[in-house]
């Protein structure tokens, strides 16, 4: 009976022992989740919401305890966010160890097609972009995520992820409308002006003396180039200024200058939202079934088509005779924080990823009150834009999970996906980044508060018109393959080996010598290309929308409208 009694003491003491360790696990946890929670300020949820998401997320993580996993993405102040912050949180929290690597957009596009070659796992989730939305549709190895959601990863699926809190799901939807990505950070190319000299009084008494109209927000290239005539050289506060900014270094992001929709911001494409159909802003044919039929003009494509050779020549002209003669030499990363240092009027083709290095206290384009001299409005359109044509490109980097990563790592991945978009997080990581990816981030209250120190961007984020800057659509059967085509020709051009028309004649060729390659192989299926009989350019243009026949007048009347105006129409 002793043994007994001294069992039960012993028993006793292991369960209280067992029980306090539980309980000071508990207060640990709960501490760091009040400590992360503090951190993640503003945010659109209250305190005790924000309590209720992070405690599903350690509950739901339970499994995964112990495991590391690794995801990537491109470089840029959001992402930089996640893996510094947000990554160590998740780790914090859920005990799985997140390493989020950081390396180029290309590097990733790279990374992703190897492991869809070879089967091999080499990361476990991807941020990249929904340009590769066709390829992911048409390819199917990732994991399409309605199914995913409803099926296979529906225990580790956030009951409050809100898919319709987000603004970019119809970017990363197939044409069968199942959802192939979650957005995780977007940014649109728009126009980017110093308010300060477009509104100072002798700038517009020189500007209406030598044109004969009322400087302004330029609606049309013809007014953006005599904008541009007009500053290039103008000195203005001891500084000598330049009328444009861009950059012409012959690299991949040379590629994502044009495939980011410059065509059809010049109006070679069809009208349609979110991309134009039935030729796109690549100048790629599809038919009713979705399948590539034609890039050149003699199968009814528009990549080399009198809309794309205007679109080029006006970018060769203007890079030579109004930007920085290093601009030439430059990519996307350097050019980017170029207007920040003053010297810059206005650019056509900005990205407003870069507004966080426009905003730094103490730059040559901020006042002393903490506002920018600058603003952001909607691109100029080219001569042949039609109303209903897309208008400007919107990057939607986006969580995609590859159908060769195994199920245990893709569970928990896409836990630190959810994490990195949650509610919870979404209003401080949007503070940071200004990557908008939800309608609650958009409308909080704390960017009511901010908007006038944005220039423009939450007033263009708020506005309808988001909606018509879209990113590369579901006519492109392989954004990889086909995106390498692009910044080796046009690069010909930038640099002057080739004309507009002979480096667009070599592009459309490799992109449909690329098609043909696909359509042979039969790799994707009944949506892969179908390429059709040349029947001529004359015949096409002899067809409603594109390809379009050559304007002649390809400077009509210039159109400015003052930046207040703009902003009436965005209400």
């Amino acid at each position: 009976m002793k043994y007994l009694v001294k069992l039960s003491f012993a028993t006793c003491a292991l369960f209280a022992l067992l029980a306090t360790a539980i309980t000071s696990q508990a207060l640990a946890q709960t501490a760091t989740a009040d400590a992360w929670i503090e951190q993640f300020q503003p945010s659109s949820l209250s305190k005790d919401e924000q309590k209720r998401e992070i405690d599903w997320f350690v509950r739901t993580a339970q499994p995964f305890k112990g495991m590391e996993i690794q995801v990537v993405s491109e470089n840029i102040a959001t992402h930089e966010y996640e893996s510094k912050v947000l990554a160590k949180a998740f780790s914090e929290l859920t005990g799985i160890k997140v390493t989020h690597d950081l390396i180029n957009e290309g590097d990733v596009i790279e990374k992703l097609q190897t492991q869809m070659q070879s089967g091999e796992n080499i990361y476990d989730a991807y941020i990249n972009d929904s340009d590769l939305i066709g390829t992911h549709w048409r390819y199917q190895q990732v994991r399409n995520l309605s199914d995913w959601m409803a099926g296979e990863g529906k225990d580790v699926t956030n009951p409050d992820l809100d898919l319709d809190d987000f603004i970019g799901t119809s970017f990363t939807t197939g044409p069968d409308n199942k959802l192939y990505q979650l957005p995780d950070q977007q940014f649109a190319n728009l126009y980017w002006f110093r308010h300060d000299w477009f509104t100072d009084s002798n700038n517009m008494a020189d500007f209406k003396a030598k044109y004969g109209y009322e400087l302004g927000v330029p609606v049309n290239w013809s007014a953006y180039e005599d904008i541009a005539e007009f500053f290039t050289g103008r000195e203005i506060d001891g500084v000598k200024v330049y009328g444009h900014m861009d950059y012409g270094k012959k690299d991949p992001s040379l590629g994502w200058r044009f495939t980011d929709a410059w065509m059809s911001m010049a109006g070679m494409g069809d009208k349609g939202e979110p991309n134009g159909l039935p030729v796109d802003e690549w100048g790629i044919r599809v038919n009713e079934n979705s399948q590539p039929t034609a890039s050149c003009v003699a199968r009814g494509g528009a990549t080399n088509s009198p809309a794309a050779v205007y679109a080029l020549e006006k970018y060769v002209e203007w890079l030579k005779k109004y930007a920085p003669p290093a601009a030439a030499g430059m990519d996307f990363s350097e050019s980017g924080p170029v207007p920040a240092q003053g010297k810059i009027a206005q650019q056509i083709f900005w990205y407003t990823t870069f507004t966080p290095d426009m905003v730094k206290e103490g730059i040559a384009v901020m006042n002393d009150d903490g506002t920018p001299k600058w603003r952001m409005a909607p691109s100029p359109h080219g001569v042949y834009w039609q109303e209903g044509t897309k208008i400007g490109y919107q990057d939607a980097g986006s969580w995609t999970l590859m159908k060769s990563t195994p199920v245990d790592r893709a569970k928990a991945a896409w836990l630190y996906a959810q994490f990195v978009v949650s509610k919870t997080v979404d209003v401080k990581k949007s503070h940071i980044g200004l990557t908008f990816i939800r309608d609650s981030s958009i409308n909080h209250l704390s960017f009511t508060e901010r908007a006038a120190e944005l220039g423009g961007l939450i007033e263009f984020y708020r506005s309808p018109a988001r909606v018509r800057w879209s990113p590369t659509g579901t006519n492109i059967p392989d954004y990889p393959k086909l995106a390498q085509l692009w910044w080796q020709n046009i690069g010909d051009a930038s640099s002057g080996e080739k004309t507009a028309q002979e480096s667009l004649d070599a592009l459309c060729l490799s992109q449909e010598k690329l098609l043909k390659r696909l359509q042979r192989a039969g790799v994707q299926g009944q949506y892969g290309p179908l390429l059709n009989e040349e029947k001529g350019a004359e015949y096409w243009f002899k067809q409603d929308g594109a390809p379009k026949a050559k304007i002649t007048n390809q400077k009509p009347a210039p159109v400015t409208i003052s930046y207040e105006e703009l902003l009436k129409s965005w209400q």
